[in-house]
């Protein structure tokens, strides 16, 4: 028998999410969307149409919106369900994704008005952040159902008056916090310090800050997603990630895998951006950014378009993590630079590529990149070393920098 979940953008109903006799997913857009003026589509990979989407045109932009690898297999298990089944995981955790999406039983309806939020003490959220190795998102908790993306542990939370709140039915939460995990010491001010150095570089990126609860520290991420208004309920702003956008599934993510490489993602943005000029110099900055800090994790998920009503353009940065740092973790970067994938090894001829790639002019880039290093190179050295994060990742930063302006 064929089961349904009623797909909403903030509190409209826009389509419908289908699962099939054989197990398959379908998308269709209600009539009455389409017939709505001012009707925007879900994702650039789902355009608007009568038309139903089909499995391998759908499901990207749906198994993106789930968690992935052991948070994903974990959640499966507090539901009894199969990690393999996008819909089943949806049906129990889909009430409140990234962006605007709201995936909700028929008949159902995302909260309005003020919502449904329950306050915790300090003593309750180390106890939630403690849970969040073996029940990620807090899956199966008695009001809880949201999915964010990625392999991380997180928890999705809603701050109101510096006051801390779990969001309930749905509703929408205005931060997410990262703990300290097990496996990287040091996650925590890494990533503090990669957010911080790209915000006083000029980059748009989410605000974050450093928190402890029960003696685990964890960064506390604004969502640049949610909007708040007085009086109600954040608003949620849609949002999508680039192999969404690309219609590339999330175990896909990595280019050597067939995700998307960075002549794509610059291609998107020139045929999507509502100002394709400055969002093409702002994606070129970040690739940048991101060679210097030493991130060889920014895949395609890692970069973002909004949707503002019926405006499209570049997320500010998240995840920004100095990868570098950790000999475990892969010495080669999620995306190649002018067809390299080791770091240490991008010389002139590289970027001179990455630039074509990139559809702009060789010699404006090469100063503009140059320039950026130069600067990034000055705010670390001006940094107070007591800055969180400065002792391990600044060698490496700097190291990077003084490669990328000495470049003939």
């Amino acid at each position: 028998m064929a089961r349904n979940l009623d797909v909403f953008l903030n509190e409209r109903r826009v389509g419908q999410l289908q699962q099939d006799d054989t197990g398959a997913l379908w998308f269709s857009y209600s009539e009455a969307w389409l017939g709505e003026e001012g009707a925007v589509p879900l994702s650039i990979s789902l355009p608007l149409r009568s038309e139903p989407f089909r499995r391998n045109e759908c499901r990207p932009f749906f198994a993106g919106l789930l968690p992935e690898e052991t948070s994903r297999e974990l959640i499966a298990k507090a539901f009894g369900v199969s990690d393999k089944n996008d819909f089943a995981i949806l049906e129990r955790i889909g009430g409140e994704c990234a962006g605007a999406v709201s995936l909700m039983p028929p008949g159902e309806k995302p909260v309005e008005g003020s919502g449904s939020y329950r306050e915790i003490s300090a003593d309750e959220l180390a106890g939630k952040i403690a849970e969040l190795p073996r029940r990620p998102l807090l899956a199966g908790q008695e009001g809880i159902r949201l999915s964010l993306a990625g392999a991380q542990g997180k928890l999705a939370i809603a701050i109101f008056g510096g006051r801390f709140f779990l969001p309930l039915d749905g509703s929408p939460s205005t931060h997410i916090l990262k703990p300290q995990g097990p496996h990287f010491e040091g996650l925590v001010e890494n990533e503090f310090f990669c957010m911080r150095l790209a915000a006083l570089a000029g980059l748009e990126v989410a605000a974050v800050e450093i928190g402890v609860a029960g003696g685990t520290r964890f960064l506390q991420v604004e969502r640049y997603d949610r909007k708040p208004r007085d009086g109600d309920i954040p608003e949620r702003i849609h949002q999508e990630d680039f192999c969404q956008a690309l219609g590339i599934p999330p175990e896909l993510k990595y280019q050597q895998e067939g995700g998307p490489n960075i002549k794509k993602c610059f291609d998107l943005v020139r045929a999507v951006s509502s100002q394709p000029g400055p969002d093409l110099l702002r994606l070129f900055d970040s690739v940048v950014f991101n060679h210097l800090i030493g991130n060889n994790d920014a895949h395609g998920k890692n970069y973002s378009l909004l949707h503002d009503r019926e405006a499209i353009q570049l997320a500010p940065l998240y995840d920004l993590v100095c990868t570098l740092a950790y000999p475990g973790l892969a010495a080669e970067s999620a995306m190649k630079i002018g067809g390299e994938r080791k770091p240490h090894r991008v010389a002139g001829k590289n970027w001179l590529k990455f630039f074509s790639d990139a559809g702009l002019g060789p010699a404006v880039s090469m100063r503009r990149m140059k320039g950026m290093a130069g600067s990034v190179g000055k705010i670390v050295r001006e940094m107070d070393p007591a800055t969180p994060g400065w002792n391990e990742v600044s060698p490496i930063v700097l190291a990077n920098c003084a490669r990328v302006v000495s470049l003939g």
